[in-house]
């Protein structure tokens, strides 16, 4: 099987390998350690400043973005959200079960956000932004330098859903003045599902003392006095986090984020390359290295995904909803190659052969 979801991504050799091993008792100095240096490493990758620190959350990546919302919000804000696809849709959900005030700037299926449809925010009294950089239900990579500077001029909160771009595009935390950035261990971590984490600003960490969620688990206060000493407030997923640490080392060992974002990128463009004279559409206004939206044009584009898996044993990611037969994914992020690359277009001419696609 080759992996080209957009996560669970595949997982190295050596990942897997730690994750057959058994998992050790983590109220230890020994874990305190891997803890603190886990968070030394996420916070050099995100680039973010030495006031900075890094919550590591058992639990999905909509854990995180719940956890951020009822945190750091409350029914005295007023909130703007960027919604393109199902992910901007879900800080919608979110911010509505939690009766926290918000509009939406809608956005048509493929689009990035322009200017002009910021100005008529400006000056309008908003306290916070919420925003997924990279909208991987459409493929769309958001003009984030645009949103920094609209946040910056307008004195707002900026919570960034960066979850499958982290490790896969340029995102520097510190010079954007992003508050809040989202991950999860499941996208370019290309370790196992289960562990979201959250890059807080100086200016998040005071909301969140201030604050008083309605909630025990996802209380934020507890993570970050545990953090102190490199543990979590309940039983984290030890065996994940332990992996977490392995892959950041072996990023920091092959050059760093800067060669992480190039290997991702050089992947995308190899797909892309290979995939020109296919009947296919990439219908985004601005793409990130994860990920290569794909509309075939002749064919259901949920049946291509059901051939690939059955009959080639190649995953690409489907979509849900209206969108299911329309457009597929195809990650970049995760152990892959130029090969597998080579593989999957091998694959769809001969789905072009037997008249499929």
């Amino acid at each position: 099987m080759i992996n080209f979801t957009v996560g669970p991504v595949q997982s190295s050799e050596e990942i897997c390998r730690i994750g057959a091993e058994q998992v050790p008792y983590f109220r230890t100095s020994e874990f305190s350690s891997l803890m603190k240096e886990n968070e030394k490493l996420i916070l050099q990758f995100a680039k973010a400043d030495e006031k900075s620190k890094a919550i590591f959350l058992t639990g999905s990546g909509t854990a995180a973005m719940e956890a951020t919302v009822i945190n750091l919000l409350t029914s005295k804000d007023k909130v703007l959200i960027i919604n393109g696809g199902s992910f901007g849709q879900r800080f919608v959900n979110i911010c509505s079960v939690h009766n926290i005030p918000y509009t939406e700037i809608k956005l048509e299926r493929g689009k990035d956000i322009s200017e002009d449809q910021l100005k008529e925010y400006e000056g309008k009294n908003y306290t916070a932004l919420l925003v997924n950089v990279h909208e991987t239900s459409t493929g769309v990579h958001y003009d984030i330098n645009l949103i920094s500077e609209f946040c910056k001029r307008n004195n707002l909160l900026f919570i960034v859903d960066a979850i499958s771009s982290f490790l896969a595009d340029e995102l520097d935390v510190s010079k954007l003045q992003i508050d809040v950035m989202i991950t999860s261990s499941q996208k370019a971590l290309a370790c196992p599902p289960g562990i979201s984490i959250l890059v807080i600003s100086e200016k998040a960490e005071k909301l969140i003392y201030e604050n008083d969620p309605h909630s025990l688990y996802l209380d934020l206060k507890d993570a970050l006095k545990n953090a102190e000493r490199g543990q979590t407030p309940f039983t984290p997923a030890v065996g994940i986090l332990i992996q977490i640490n392995a892959r950041l080392k072996e990023i920091e060992h092959k050059g760093g984020i800067e060669k992480e974002i190039e290997k991702t990128a050089e992947l995308a463009e190899d797909f892309r390359k290979k995939i020109k004279g296919l009947p296919f559409e990439i219908e985004s206004d601005s793409l990130s290295n994860a990920v290569t939206p794909i509309h075939p044009i002749t064919n259901s584009a949920y049946k291509i995904f059901e051939i690939l898996k059955d009959e080639y044993g190649i995953w690409v990611c489907p979509n849900g909803g209206d969108m299911s037969d329309y457009m597929f994914r195809v990650g970049h992020i995760g152990n892959l190659t130029k090969e597998d690359n080579s593989k999957l277009v091998d694959a769809f001419l001969d789905l072009q052969k037997r008249g499929i696609i």
